[in-house]
């Protein structure tokens, strides 16, 4: 019978602590009821232009950024303005070695002709000296020549 008065003993431990947490528990939920937030359309309209706000100001940051990757687009260019006076360059001096060779290239000629009519000069004083020596030979010649032209 002792077990049994034990028993019965911690049992009423156990209903007097379940008892006081069962009026904790009522208590608390009482309070929570009575701590109820009021929501009111001018706490959701603050709220709600807060957001709206917020929202507006990232919107205008995103405006500012694709404005100036437009400018920057706009103002790219496809080749780069150091490679384009590079090329000025390299023109320049093509057309520039390309005169000075045609310049040379003709003083040369020039020279050659100058040089040929010199050697034709010479021929022809030898031919005129050889005439001279020799007239009858010089007759033979101009015969020729003359049958020649005749023939054609």
């Amino acid at each position: 019978m002792k077990k049994l008065d034990e028993i019965m003993e911690l049992m009423a431990d156990e209903m007097a602590d379940f008892k006081t947490t069962i009026v904790e528990l009522q208590r608390l939920s009482d309070k929570l009821f009575s701590l109820s937030i009021p929501i009111t359309t001018e706490a959701l309209e603050k709220d709600l232009s807060t957001f709206l706000k917020k929202q507006e100001l990232e919107s205008q940051e995103r405006n500012e950024i694709l404005n100036g990757i437009d400018k920057k687009l706009k103002n790219a260019r496809l080749i780069p303005n150091y490679l384009l006076i590079l090329l000025g360059i390299m023109g320049i001096l093509a057309l520039s070695l390309i005169g000075y060779f045609s310049y040379t290239s003709n003083k040369q000629t020039e020279q050659n002709f100058e040089v040929y009519r010199m050697i034709m000069e010479s021929q022809n004083i030898l031919y005129e000296d050889y005439f001279a020596a020799y007239p009858e030979i010089k007759e033979n010649y101009c015969q020729w020549l003359e049958e020649e032209n005749q023939d054609l």
